[in-house]
């Protein structure tokens, strides 16, 4: 009998084995696949602009060189076109990007988590129609909520040079105000948080009840920690998208003074040419500000989305 239990193991440990090899067999090349942009991103920015274009492509730049990022640091010979865009400037783009981004995700942690507690564990007649509602705004194109929001934030009264009717002024264009107010609240944010509260048990809620506890002490002292998977994971979300957008700060800001990384980018279009060579340097010291937020939240950002993906 004793054979018998090791052709089992033996079987399965096979089986298993070749699961993995055929998972490796997949993964592997669709993680070239989407490594291969960075890894040219990465290459190209140590590489001459006559280096970027040339055929057969290089991986490997034959010539390094630093220049690049040193032009888009301001630290080198600056073309005369550029002289505008030194380190002062260039620190300034990536501050405002970080307090924009920042800003942005405590706001949309600490709202989306209310907004979510409340259609999870609350209960008031219409909430599931009314949550039903909310997550039907997710169908609505970005592009259409533009210009409403634009007239929105330019008739801010008392700001800006309005008056008490929000008219005379600009409002909270051109301003950070401008920047953050549109991305306090997320209603994909809501319903992540959402799917992962309402895995809590009711149980620990109603034994804070019976202690004494207020709705909002419930909400910040139990359900925020049991939280902090799907918080991580919100957080990356908000962050990585207010980091990286450009569209919004296009429209509504023109002071230099408050641009963000890539719209500070985009002003290296000198006449009609783009510098692919300092796009490149910049493009690469953006990005590594959202690899070390992924890098440090990694492990409860793959938990959380685990864990509201399967349950809930």
């Amino acid at each position: 009998m004793a054979p018998e239990p090791r052709r089992i193991r033996g079987r399965v440990r096979a089986a298993r084995l070749s699961r993995l090899t055929l998972l490796y067999l997949i993964l592997v090349p669709g993680a070239i696949v989407f490594l291969a942009p960075f890894a040219w991103l990465l290459s190209s920015s140590f590489k001459h602009i006559g280096d970027i274009f040339a055929w057969p492509p290089q991986w490997i730049p034959h010539d390094p060189t630093f220049d690049n990022y040193k032009v888009f640091l301001g630290v080198g010979h600056l073309p005369a076109a550029l002289q505008a865009r030194s380190a002062e400037f260039v620190g300034r783009w990536f501050i405002n990007s970080l307090f924009v981004a920042s800003s942005i995700t405590i706001l949309q942690l600490f709202f989306n988590s209310l907004a979510a507690y409340a259609f999870a564990k609350r209960r008031f007649p219409g909430r599931d129609l009314i949550f039903v509602m909310f997550l039907a705004t997710m169908m609505i194109p970005g592009q259409v909520t533009l210009i409403p929001t634009y007239l929105v934030l330019k008739h801010v009264p008392l700001y800006g040079g309005n008056d008490i009717f929000g008219n005379g002024g600009h409002g909270w264009l051109d301003s950070y105000y401008g920047l953050i107010a549109p991305g306090a609240v997320s209603a994909f944010g809501v319903f992540l948080l959402r799917q992962y509260m309402v895995t809590i048990p009711d149980e620990l809620l109603d034994a804070a009840r019976i202690d004494g506890a207020s709705e909002f002490s419930i909400y910040w002292r139990v359900v925020m920690p049991l939280a902090r998977p799907a918080l991580a994971a919100t957080g990356i979300f908000t962050f990585i998208y207010a980091w990286e957008d450009f569209f919004w700060p296009l429209i509504i800001i023109s002071s230099p003074d408050h641009y963000t990384v890539p719209l500070g980018l985009a002003l290296y279009v000198v006449r009609n040419r783009t510098s692919w060579d300092i796009v490149m340097a910049g493009s690469v010291l953006a990005t590594l500000p959202m690899i070390l937020i992924f890098a440090v939240f990694q492990r409860h950002f793959i938990r959380g989305i685990a864990i509201t993906g399967l349950k809930g």
